[in-house]
């Protein structure tokens, strides 16, 4: 009897993972949780303004509890991969349903963020990786100490091509964003002609607050406004 139990169950989540709508089902859930470790992460590095004990104290205690912060990566890097791999899948399950294209390309709901969404996936997943080898192992910072992460953040953004690129990616992240909070408040159910152009702002809203508290670490430090003199080496 056990063995029919998990046969059938196996049955299920096998027919749920080869459909279409139970990638976008986990996609739904996946993308809420990246959202939220993505607008945490951006309150912690907003100290920066705050100057560099602030900053440095706040990742030497994150550093101090790797039993909170590893399970944490790893469950970020699971939930990364999936939601990276079954956007992949959905989208080129699309082109296989579509393999011709249209003579004539003429969308009306669909925008900028949603046409370029798996681009801007691909995109940022390469940023991720820049990021985790620029700021977190240093391999791509030429100044980097281990531990000063207030120097680190400051000179590894006063260098323009990298400050570039993080606003480059930033803009995909923004755009990335704006298209997933807002099919994940169509997925609730909550889009109705009454509160669609609502909620379509409050998404456009909680995008661009992420881009704007993002960039302006890089642009401050570029431009100067973050000392480091008499502080890094």
């Amino acid at each position: 009897m056990s063995t029919a139990v998990m046969s059938l169950n196996s049955n299920r989540a096998s027919r749920f993972y080869d459909a279409t709508i139970g990638k976008k089902a986990v996609m739904a859930v996946t993308g809420p949780l990246l959202f939220g470790f993505v607008v945490v992460h951006m309150a912690g590095n907003l100290q920066v303004f705050a100057g560099p004990q602030k900053l440095d104290a706040y990742a030497a205690w994150l550093y101090a509890h790797p039993a909170l912060v590893w399970p944490m990566r790893a469950g970020l890097l699971g939930l990364l991969s999936l939601h990276v791999l079954f956007g992949l899948q959905v989208w080129l399950a699309n082109r296989r349903a579509r393999p011709q294209r249209y003579a004539r390309y003429a969308p009306r709901a669909a925008g900028v963020a949603s046409r370029t969404m798996i681009y801007g996936g691909v995109a940022i997943f390469a940023f991720v990786l820049y990021h985790l080898l620029h700021l977190t192992w240093g391999t791509a910072h030429q100044r980097f100490v281990p531990g000063a992460v207030y120097c680190n953040v400051v000179l590894g953004f006063r260098v323009w091509w990298v400050t570039a690129i993080y606003s480059v990616a930033l803009v995909f992240i923004g755009l990335h964003l704006f298209h997933g909070l807002w099919s994940f408040l169509q997925t609730l159910g909550l889009n109705s002609p009454r509160w669609d152009r609502r909620l379509r702002q409050l998404a456009a809203l909680a995008a661009t607050a992420v881009v704007i508290g993002d960039l302006s670490m890089p642009i401050a430090a570029l431009a100067g406004l973050l000392p480091t003199i008499g502080i890094c080496p």
